[in-house]
């Protein structure tokens, strides 16, 4: 589509008005025709004594051109002799800089050709950056007119930018078409609008697409991908899907078992993808033990679910398991990671406290704004109110706020503290006036016996949580007190005194609040799925936009209506088909990623990995350093980074399995990830060849009690696998059994085989 030309920010609405005319009686010539004349207008208009204006077409310029990006003249220090606003967020501020001398080598408004704000960029003389623009360019042409105006200001009547308008706002592109070309509207405070398509950034999220500038989004494979489209300091986030050819593709209408279905099924039927079928019990049995509990099944309970055939056995089996303690013990381990409890600072007493009510609020289905009121409220003794752990963690008036944002809203903030958002609308005053709410929080160390005189960071001992009036907080920006705010547009306002805590609270888990609700539900949809609807979990903006933001709206007003309770919303996933289907792809949703077509195959995580081993060979776990557990889902706290104490074999596989030393609040520090190490771990590690070899384990058990090899055979297979083996499976493992010479030699190498095998530590 034809860019409209350039409007003059002092005298040129008439010319654009003629302009518009002109475009809409050519409106019927071909694109690139039209483009060109759209040039041809602009350069006209400028020769014609039509000045550019600086905010709205000389800084959009040099964003386009990535002048101001961190990597370039917008870093903390600038490049060369030249420091920009982040991404032009400082309008002001950079028209000060770039015209602090009208006649120098920046910027030379006698000889307009002989500036280095435009010979750089066009590389007439030496750039670091490269050319960003050539010389007979429009973009010349432009920056060139200003300067030559004398680079001016902006007039004081000047319209604000207002609303930033994508067209189209979403599309689904099919085969042949492999690429998409985007509209970008301004509109202004005059209510006047521009095609700025020319001047703005396209950023693909991924790299399944390209962008070019003035907006052609071209496919470099099929799937999805969001553009993010940037003109000055407003973005629009554009949904994009480029489907592949399937001529003979047929919606296979699979039953819905609830509105989860509806919402999946109808994004898989626009995408043209297939469901895989449902899993098998098998799979079934493992996958909602192991997410809802942490736990596999014993032999007793895997052989009564298969052998059941009852046609409601699913969801009568996931009631059991929310009504069991592993599940409380299962879920505190996921809040643990995110309150940070490690015990470095909250000590093992605050970190027990902490991690018994967490788990106790979880066993009550105590709903979650109630949790989480009493969390951000918390104040006094550390080991008698077990939530005001959350602040001992959290010693600094930012990190509160930033955790209690992340956490809580699923916002990031970090990024305002100190420039305004790139990718969101929070700014710096939004980042201070925030984490003003968190001032004037200060701790009572009642005692404190740390093992490392050399770090101050720890701390043994009962601490007291309390308010006082002392407020340390500065804006950097200003040096002085910011004043208590919250975030996000229609924000109430909030005291200033004690009783803002107890405001903060009721404003986060507000029924009304936009992001609550939606934050608590990706969450559990993501450790159930594998995936977020909005991935990361925490980070909602407008650019990172939900996978299925039907279903993601849906879920939320269910969980509000459920009255903020996890267990609900637990059964309704596992009942839904989606939740049940096979991982196994078929050839339309092999490299879907995003839309559950099937389910992503993941390695168990840390602690029901440990468990599971030690449950295979039924031995007990050494955990005297944590008293209270018996099993790794027990375990309250992250213990072993603290670096004056040895850590035990536990805690080392823990670590090495990707259990976080929750430093942060941020889900992405607990790993999945497979590394070569975790490979000899399992397969030559002194750990699993230990427990293989202790004389009382399982197999020590079973050759005891005199079973045949089939018997024993069969019990390593449902403890380690929840089925029998195969019939081919036993043909050639029984005969192994029995033929070897050391027939406990043969057991350890076969139950070393299961360990190892896929089907034992991944969740399918």
């Amino acid at each position: 589509m034809m860019p409209e030309p350039r409007v003059c920010a002092r005298s040129g609405m008439k010319a654009a008005r003629r302009a518009r005319r002109l475009a809409r009686l050519l409106s019927m010539i071909p694109p690139r025709p039209l483009y060109l004349l759209a040039c041809l207008c602009a350069v006209v208009a400028a020769r014609a004594g039509e000045t550019p204006g600086f905010r709205h077409e000389v800084m959009p310029l040099l964003s386009r051109m990535g002048c101001n990006m961190g990597a370039c003249h917008g870093s903390g220090n600038g490049k060369g002799s030249l420091k920009l606003s982040l991404r032009g967020e400082n309008p002001d501020a950079d028209l000060a800089t770039l015209t602090k001398s009208r006649q120098s080598k920046r910027l030379n408004t006698d000889d307009p050709d002989a500036s280095f704000l435009l010979k750089k960029p066009s590389k007439q003389v030496d750039h670091e950056g490269g050319r960003r623009f050539a010389k007979d360019s429009e973009e010349y042409r432009l920056l060139r007119a200003w300067i030559a105006a004398g680079a001016p200001p902006d007039p004081d009547n000047t319209p604000a930018l207002t609303a930033l308008t994508i067209s189209p706002p979403e599309a689904l592109i099919e085969e042949p078409q492999r690429s998409i070309q985007l509209t970008a509207t301004a509109t202004f405070s005059d209510r006047s609008t521009r095609d700025v398509s020319r001047w703005a950034i396209y950023e693909p999220a991924n790299l399944l697409a390209e962008a070019a500038r003035g907006g052609l989004i071209t496919a470099k494979q099929s799937g999805e991908t969001t553009v993010i489209v940037r003109f000055e300091h407003l973005q629009s986030a554009v949904p994009l899907a480029f489907l592949p050819l399937r001529p003979d593709f047929r919606w296979s209408a699979p039953p819905e078992s609830n509105f989860i279905d509806t919402h999946v099924f109808a994004k898989l039927q626009r995408m043209r993808i297939l469901p895989s079928d449902l899993c098998d019990d098998v799979t079934y049995l493992r996958r909602v033990f192991f997410d809802l509990t942490g736990q596999p099944p014993t032999r007793d309970e895997a052989e009564a679910f298969l052998n059941d055939r009852s046609p409601d056995k699913r969801s009568a089996l996931v009631d059991k398991l929310l009504e069991r303690p592993e599940y409380a013990e299962w879920w505190a381990i996921k809040w643990a990671d995110l309150l940070r409890m490690e015990e470095r600072v909250l000590d093992a007493t605050g970190t027990t406290a902490m991690h018994r009510w967490i788990r106790d609020s979880l066993a009550a289905d105590k709903p979650m704004d109630q949790f989480t009121r009493e969390i951000v409220m918390a104040q006094g003794s550390t080991w008698q109110n077990a939530p005001a752990n959350y602040y001992r963690a959290l010693r600094e008036p930012t990190l509160r706020a930033e955790t209690t944002a992340q956490v809580f809203l699923g916002t990031r903030l970090a990024c305002a503290k100190c420039h305004n958002h790139p990718f969101e609308r929070w700014t710096q005053d939004d980042y201070y006036r925030f984490s003003a709410v968190f001032d004037g929080m200060d701790y009572m160390i009642l005692d404190n016996r740390r093992t490392d005189e050399n770090d101050k960071m720890e701390f043994v001992g009962e601490q007291v949580v309390h308010l006082v009036d002392k407020r340390e907080l500065k804006d950097p920006r200003t040096k002085s007190e910011p004043v208590p705010g919250l975030i996000g547009s229609g924000a109430p306002t909030i005291s200033t005194g004690p009783q803002r805590f107890g405001e903060l609270a009721a404003w986060l888990t507000s029924k009304d609040h936009p992001l609550f609700a939606k934050v608590q539900v990706n969450r559990v949809w993501a450790h159930l799925m594998g995936k977020g609807l909005v991935d990361p979990v925490d980070d909602f903006r407008l650019t990172n936009p939900p996978s299925i933001p039907a279903l993601m709206d849906a879920l939320a007003q269910r969980f509000v209506s459920d009255g903020f309770r996890l267990k609900p919303l637990l059964r309704l996933i596992c009942a839904s088909r989606t939740y049940q289907l096979s991982a196994v792809p078929n050839e339309t949703n092999a490299d879907d990623i995003l839309n559950r077509s099937h389910a992503y195959v993941r390695r168990l995580p840390a602690e029901p990995l440990l468990d599971a081993i030690y449950a295979v060979l039924d031995e007990k776990m050494d955990l005297e350093k944590f008293p209270e557990a018996r099993r790794a889902g027990q375990i309250a706290g992250a213990r072993f980074i603290i670096k004056s104490r040895r850590p035990s074999t536990v805690e080392l596989f823990l670590k090495e399995f990707g259990k976080p030393p929750r430093n942060t609040a941020c889900e992405c520090e607990r790993s999945n990830a497979s590394s070569l190490s975790q490979i000899f771990t399992l397969t030559s590690g002194p750990g699993i060849d230990k427990l293989l070899r202790k004389e009382d384990n399982r197999l020590g058990d079973l050759l005891r009690e005199g079973k045949s090899a089939a018997e024993i055979l069969t019990d390593l297979y449902w403890r380690a696998l929840s089925r029998p083996p195969s019939e081919a499976e036993a043909a050639k493992l029984v005969p192994a059994i029995e033929q070897s010479k050391d027939r406990r030699t043969a057991l350890e190498d076969i139950a070393w085989s299961l360990l190892n095998s896929k089907e034992f530590l991944l969740r399918r």
